[in-house]
């Protein structure tokens, strides 16, 4: 019996062989592709849940935010970018000079513009009193000055330079005993929710070197605090951020819901100063876009505000393509046209992958004769069937997802864009044709329709003829042509700049493919 079962033309071995072979056949390509795609995504996620920062007990602040601040004198800073509105502790009402609010509204972008919403740098004393909000500070030699009945004297002086705002705090005791301060920074505003976009929205904070986010519906629900030796606290809309870093060590940071406004707090450790001595504390507010180069350049001002900004997965291909696309836009002046060239200069960069799927689509085709006489000789073998399908695919060197390697390819590309495109604030506003803005979608909707149109030409002259309805190319090809109808779908609310992407690099693949066809013959 054992000889029998080890003898390699056994009925036994013979079944065997048949049954793996079968097995074999029916794992799609795809579902091991989803198998992946779904255990890379668990484990994203369980890295994010062990590997999170941890939070701690919340600290004290006055979370007062409506006062009356009538006797509080204001002033008004600003630089070459920003002007902005100073009240005692608060700043609040900063335009942005270089953006306007639209194309058709000229005004500047403000931010903490509404209602009791602004920034606000203090101090918390032991042992005796410090300015609070509705303190009204006396003006002397170009700094705000104010002295407590202790005999501690409190000299607040204010700069800027771009889109930074520094608050240096000088503390002189002069009274006989020793005292300590703690100092808090906060910014307290509404929700934008509506302009989220695809866009990490929310609160923001850099905590011990990792920069972390929290989105409006979360703190709906909970605040979150961290531990963390330096660090900032934050706002991020799609375009536009607000932070204030305090450059003191021991910061408890945190971000919650305070009543019908938002929060993002930071409280440093206490500096003690003792009697006759003097001590400064150095806190810095960014408020302007959220612009790489921007952020980049004020990276040693405030450290870590440069990875605020939130490129998907593919933040390794994004943050090139989006330098790609400005350098070119400095060419040429328009985002549309800039957009059409990067699409060209990254389908060329593919073709030598694209060339290899294109030919080996050729052969499947060229392999239909051989496959329909295996179809009719084992039509009644389903097993036998599939195994000569295999030997086919294995002679010819070609495989029925060959046609999807373009496609595939562009995934990585295409998530990339699309993320490259919703956090430029350089696509704001920017025109073509008939689109007055690339960043928001085609109000016509003649992009997706021209999209979805290039999309299914394009798999058509792909597309290999089969008459077998269970052959795996056959079940491939049923599935692929339902995505043009849902591409237009679902890209009909996407930025145009990405439709107008995927639309000219499925003009370019057609062309491609004639080409292809024609060097072959």
């Amino acid at each position: 019996m054992v000889q029998y079962m080890d003898n390699k033309n056994s009925g036994f071995n013979m079944w065997n062989a048949n049954k793996n072979a079968a097995a074999a056949a029916k794992k799609s390509p795809l579902s091991g592709m989803l198998r992946w795609a779904l255990l890379f995504i668990a484990s994203w996620w369980l890295i994010g849940v062990f590997m999170g920062p941890k939070q701690v007990p919340q600290t004290d602040i006055d979370t007062t935010i409506v006062e009356d601040l009538s006797s509080v004198p204001t002033a008004e800073i600003s630089s070459e970018k920003i002007t902005a509105t100073v009240q005692g502790l608060r700043i609040s009402d900063v335009k942005l000079k270089d953006f306007a609010i639209s194309s058709d509204n000229a005004e500047p972008v403000t931010l903490l513009g509404a209602d009791n919403n602004f920034v606000e740098v203090g101090l918390l004393a032991t042992g005796t009193s410090a300015p609070v909000s509705t303190t009204a500070w006396k003006h002397v030699n170009g700094a705000n000055a104010w002295r407590n009945s202790d005999g501690v004297e409190f000299t607040r002086n204010i700069a800027t330079d771009g889109y930074v705002i520094t608050i240096t705090d000088t503390i002189q005791n002069t009274s006989n005993q020793d005292f300590a301060f703690a100092p808090y920074a906060r910014i307290v505003r509404d929700n934008d929710m509506k302009s989220a976009s695809g866009v990490s929205n929310g609160a923001i904070a850099y905590v011990n070197s990792d920069a972390e986010s929290v989105a409006w519906q979360k703190l709906d629900k909970k605040s979150y605090a961290y531990s963390t030796t330096n660090g900032f606290a934050g706002f991020a809309d799609q375009y536009w951020e607000t932070v204030v870093a305090i450059a003191s060590p021991d910061q408890t940071i945190r971000v919650k819901k305070a009543g019908d406004k938002y929060s993002a707090d930071a409280a440093a450790a206490a500096v003690p100063v003792a009697s006759g001595a003097t001590a400064t504390i150095t806190t810095r507010v960014f408020a302007g876009p959220r612009d790489q180069t921007v952020l980049d350049a004020i990276e040693s001002a405030i450290p870590g505000i440069a990875e605020t900004i939130d490129y998907g997965w593919f933040w390794f291909l994004a943050r090139p393509m989006l330098w790609i696309l400005n350098a070119i836009h400095h060419v040429v002046m328009n985002y549309g046209v800039a957009i059409i060239i990067m699409t060209i200069l990254l389908r060329l960069l593919m073709w030598p992958l694209t060339r290899k799927s294109y030919v080996s689509m050729a052969a499947m085709q060229k392999m239909q004769p051989e496959m329909q006489r295996i179809q009719k000789l084992y039509a009644n073998d389903k097993m036998r069937l599939q195994m000569e399908m295999m030997k086919l695919y294995q002679t010819h060197k070609t495989s029925p997802m060959s046609g999807c390697l373009p496609m595939l390819i562009q995934i990585p590309i295409f998530f990339a864009l699309y993320k490259a495109l919703l956090v430029s604030v350089a696509m704001r506003n920017a025109h073509f044709l008939w689109i007055s803005d690339l960043s928001a979608m085609d109000p016509y909707f003649i992009l997706p329709i021209l999209m979805g149109a290039t999309m299914w030409i394009q798999q058509y002259l792909q597309s290999a003829k089969t008459n077998n309805a269970n052959d795996v190319a056959a079940q491939t090809q049923r599935m692929m042509r339902w995505m043009p109808i849902l591409f237009t779908v679902m890209f009909a609310w996407m930025p145009a700049g990405l439709v107008l992407y995927w639309t000219v690099s499925n003009i370019f693949g057609i062309i491609q493919m004639q080409i292809i066809k024609r060097q072959s013959k």
